[in-house]
């Protein structure tokens, strides 16, 4: 079996996340790491190769320069291969150029299984896993809190806030997980060591097939984006005998009575 895992790099969440007031895309100066997710999606498929002999794990990744980072960690957590999708005209791709890429680079691979996170921790998209199940014509199950595998067929437990629900689904399939699944593994000195020999391919939309038709190939664009404004202080009501009268007033203007 091929288990495909996409990972991302996004900011340290430690840090504050920010926008290009020029660009609109995320300030991505500071420090980057691989998501938390991502290493709970590939934790999740090492454990599953590590009890079933003849399963190989890949990691696929799109983005800047920075990202072959993120992929070593992968490498040296156990994944035998790392893909780095690369090109300039990638810069601000939005979900659907996203899905589009991924399922290429994917599909180019090969893939019994592909786990990704339910969503990421910068843009909190959230729609990726099923996008790139429609592109490649399987199955999706999201937002998975444990799954299992017994022949060619997947089932997981998925926990929403309006109850619980078990579903399956035939691979080849598309799966993402949650936050609910074990913690990722610490990369030991081997794995760390064993990742510096280990295949690492880096691709371009050329390599994948993705048609170009200017420099830029995102589907949509930002056409403005402005900071936040500071956060103004609330009204204060001191009681002088009226303050229901004040309140009441307050709550009219708001249109909230």
């Amino acid at each position: 079996m091929k288990i495909i895992v996409l990972v991302k790099e996004v900011p340290d969440t430690y840090g504050d996340r920010k926008l290009s007031l020029e660009s609109g895309l995320a300030d991505r100066s500071g420090e980057v790491v691989l998501d938390e997710i991502s290493e709970r999606a590939l934790e999740a498929a090492l454990t599953y190769a590590e009890a079933n002999a003849g399963t190989e794990v890949v990691a696929i990744a799109m983005g800047p320069e920075s990202v072959p980072t993120a992929l070593r960690k992968a490498l040296a957590m156990g994944a035998v291969k790392a893909v780095h999708v690369l090109d300039d005209g990638l810069v601000g791709a939005d979900l659907g150029l996203t899905a589009e890429v991924l399922a290429a680079a994917v599909r180019r691979e090969g893939f019994d299984l592909v786990v990704t996170g339910n969503i990421s921790t910068d843009g909190s998209g959230g729609a990726l896993p099923s996008m790139l199940a429609e592109l490649l014509e399987v199955p999706a199950a999201t937002n998975l809190s444990s799954f299992q595998i017994a022949d060619s067929t997947l089932s997981g437990h998925r926990t929403l806030d309006q109850g619980s629900y078990e579903v399956s689904a035939t691979l080849p399939a598309v799966i993402s997980v949650t936050e609910r699944m074990p913690d990722p593994r610490f990369p030991n000195f081997k794995g760390i060591m064993a990742a510096k020999k280990k295949p690492f391919e880096t691709v371009t939309l050329a390599d994948l097939g993705v048609a170009t038709d200017d420099e830029s190939v995102s589907r949509s664009i930002v056409i403005s984006v402005a900071e936040r404004p500071a956060r103004a202080a609330g009204v204060k009501i001191v009681d002088e005998g009226n303050a229901g009268e004040q309140l009441a007033e307050f709550l009219i203007a708001q249109k909230l009575a």
